[in-house]
């Protein structure tokens, strides 16, 4: 079905896992699901659930759920599975196990998310077998190609989803089969092995056999490789599903989702997101607070990350949490509120959050929770025998207002673009993930979340930016640009002298191509972006936060790393405690920057103080933007969505008190018009809005 062909929202759930749920109840479950407005389920086409022996096939229990969607209103994804892998398979490709860095194959084992043998429990690929291997691949195919012949044109598909949760382990594969894959990925890049020497420092290959992954990964050129090898090679396996499905069936609607895990794992576990989404017609994102926490800075975080990485294209909030999170080690010792029991208004706050940032489609990761297996009882709206619940009622009522004709004009409508964007350089997250062999781990992530709290706590709205898309924006902010390539470094030069902000914290580019610093700091020619050339640089983030320096005439915490500079054509603005230049402001071409020698957003990220938050408030006064709405009491959000002359205005109380607030524009006090969405006790004036503890209001602009 192509995409223009489905549902105004996607709302509903991921719904069959082959033993869940009990096979006497789907008839009455589509009849629910129907009835209280969902459209859309998704389930798991597992691999080693359907090819019981090779060449043969169960449908039956798939085609029955096809009908029932056709027959009850509702349209189906079939995520597809092959990294579920049959048994036969494993025995008869044992040579093409995928082999851990230690040396350990990976086995088979039962899914933690669907009680079926098959997963490897690694994250993607094609589970415990590599594709690199080419009778695995040609047998993984034939499986997909049976698939989308036998679905194609159904009344109740709507598309595939080709990688559930796109990702990958962090120490595979050093398989044979993918061993000669990176070496012939290594013949296209250098062309011969002097060329490869000269840039890994090895010099005695005699043969491209010789060759071996590195199996210690540390801050050495090699390592770079096989990272960008490994991403490049499961990307392209994905890329290899999409194509044999589309051999069969070229109209379909094509998705994906991922974990919103770029920040994190874009490197270490391949959560590309942005690279996942240009596949694809269609992005989502797997976010559950009982696994995340359930501050409002983080389910924004997740939304918005995942519309950066879309680049305009729709994108779902893919598996949304519906219920509790029982004895999974990602809750333990967290209170109760904190995502581990979802109540109603749960379920309304995460949704429409997903909606404020963007999301126009919405479904639960279970309609009802599974029976057995570890995640028993986790995260189904529904109840354990599938009736109804007050969970799925709050769910049922946000379905039927999404997809109500008079919420085409708000549902087409977009966030509009944030006042800045924060900076995601790759092979920043690349070099910081293999210096953590010797450092405080996590600096980047924490740099980079602080960044973004640090504008969201002032109700100024941040967006990700990946620096393939800097021109799209006028103002950046660079958290922990501790490596650039020099191709980057041109990029940003010509984005600052075409006019553009540029407000960077310590390091920037300290590291070059292949990781090499530079003698001069800021390297490649970066000291004359910034008017500033290096005094003295420290590397000591685990005692960071001890460094402080003065901006704006408040005293300000640093972290992670220390940089102090002498002016080179620049402007003090701030110096460290001890005396030291710390912060530098530089006209360059038509643009201007500010250079930070310090990590202030490592230490909000840790500590969250008051006088780090106004920081981010004052760095954003420098930049003389103005934000697109002005809360007077940010304890609540807000979010202004465009569709040509339209606008409408998204807010959310998260807290569990009723709260007040005057609403700005940058043309004077906010003017409202019709209320499309508006809690029981809510009161909306020209000007100032109250909701109740864990109310939303979406209401026109006048």
């Amino acid at each position: 079905m192509p995409i223009d062909a489905m549902p105004q929202i996607p709302f509903g759930a991921v719904y069959f896992r082959k033993s869940n749920p009990p096979r006497e109840d789907w008839e009455r479950d589509y009849a629910t699901a129907g009835e209280d407005g969902l459209n859309v389920f998704r389930h798991w086409f597992m691999w080693s659930a359907i090819e019981r022996r090779p060449g043969v096939y169960d449908w039956e229990e798939y085609d029955r759920q096809l009908e029932l969607a056709a027959r009850n209103g509702l349209k189906t994804i079939i995520a597809e599975l092959i990294h579920a892998v049959p048994d036969w398979a494993i025995r008869h490709f044992a040579d093409a196990r995928q082999i851990r860095a230690d040396g350990r194959p990976l086995t088979s084992n039962m899914g933690v998310s669907a009680a079926t043998g098959g997963f490897a429990n690694n994250g993607g690929g094609a589970g415990a077998l590599t594709l690199n291997d080419p009778q695995v691949r040609e047998t993984a195919g034939a499986f997909l190609t049976a698939l989308a012949t036998r679905y194609k044109g159904h009344p109740g598909l709507l598309g595939y989803d080709v990688w559930n949760e796109c990702n990958y382990a962090a120490d595979v594969d050093y398989s044979l089969p993918t061993k000669a894959a990176f070496r012939d990925w290594l013949k296209a890049k250098y062309g011969d092995l002097d060329t490869l020497a000269r840039a890994w420092y090895r010099y005695s290959y005699a043969e491209w056999e010789d060759i071996e992954p590195p199996h210690e990964l540390a801050a050495y050129p090699e390592c770079l490789d096989w990272l960008a090898f490994k991403r490049d090679n499961y990307y392209g396996q994905m890329q290899w599903r999409i194509d044999t499905i589309r051999a069969v069936d070229p109209d379909c609607l094509i998705a994906a989702h991922g974990i919103a895990g770029a920040i994190p794992n874009m490197v270490s576990n391949g959560c590309d997101d942005w690279l996942a989404a240009s596949k694809v017609e269609v992005y989502g994102m797997t976010w559950i607070p009982a696994r995340k926490g359930n501050q409002p800075w983080r389910n924004f975080y997740g939304a918005d990350l995942t519309r950066a990485a879309a680049r305009g294209k729709p994108f779902w909030h893919a598996e949304r949490q519906g219920g509790p999170l029982w004895l999974q080690p990602q809750v333990l010792g967290r209170d109760k509120e904190d995502g581990r029991v979802a109540e109603p208004d749960d379920i309304k706050v995460w949704t429409m959050t997903s909606f404020a940032a963007g999301a126009r489609g919405v479904l639960n990761l279970r309609w009802r929770p599974l029976l057995d297996g570890p995640l028993f009882g986790a995260f189904g709206s529904y109840g354990m025998d599938g009736s109804r619940t007050p969970r799925s009622e709050m769910a049922a009522s946000i379905a039927r207002w999404a997809n109500a004709p008079e919420q085409k004009d708000v549902m087409a409508a977009k966030p509009v673009r944030g006042e800045i964007g924060i900076l995601v350089i790759p092979e920043a997250q690349a070099w910081d993930y293999l210096l953590n062999r010797t450092h405080q781990p996590d600096t980047y992530a924490a740099a980079m979340w602080g960044a973004y709290r640090g504008f969201f706590d002032n109700g100024i709205q941040a967006d990700w930016v990946h620096i393939d898309d800097i021109d799209a924006y006028d103002t950046l902010y660079a958290p922990y640009p501790i490596m650039l390539t020099g191709e980057n470094v041109a990029r940003l030069t010509r984005w600052v002298e075409a006019g553009g902000i540029l407000v960077s914290e310590a390091c920037p580019g300290y590291f070059g191509d292949r990781g090499k610093v530079g003698a001069r700091q800021p390297h490649n020619g970066l000291d004359a972006i910034f008017g500033v050339v290096e005094d003295e640089v420290e590397f000591m983030p685990d005692i960071g936060d001890r460094v402080s320096f003065a901006f704006a005439g408040k005293t300000v915490a640093g972290g992670g790393l220390l940089q102090s500079y002498r002016l080179a054509g620049g402007r003090e603005v701030g110096r460290f405690t001890d005396g030291r230049l710390a912060v530098a402001e530089h006209e360059h071409g038509q643009g201007r920057t500010l250079l930070i020698g310090s990590n202030p957003s490592v230490t909000y990220y840790r500590a969250s103080s008051e006088a780090n938050r106004r920081f981010f408030a004052d760095v954003f006064g420098w930049t003389d933007r103005r934000q697109h709405i002005v809360l007077s009491n940010n304890a609540m959000q807000a979010r202004l969505h465009a569709d040509g002359d339209r606008r409408y205005l998204w807010m959310l109380n998260p807290t569990r008190q009723e709260q007040t607030t005057r609403v700005s524009l940058p043309e004077g006090p906010a003017r409202f018009g019709p209320v499309h969405w508006s809690d029981a006790g809510a009161v909306v004036e020209d000007g100032n809005v109250k909701l109740p503890a864990r109310g939303v209001l979406v209401v026109a602009l006048a």
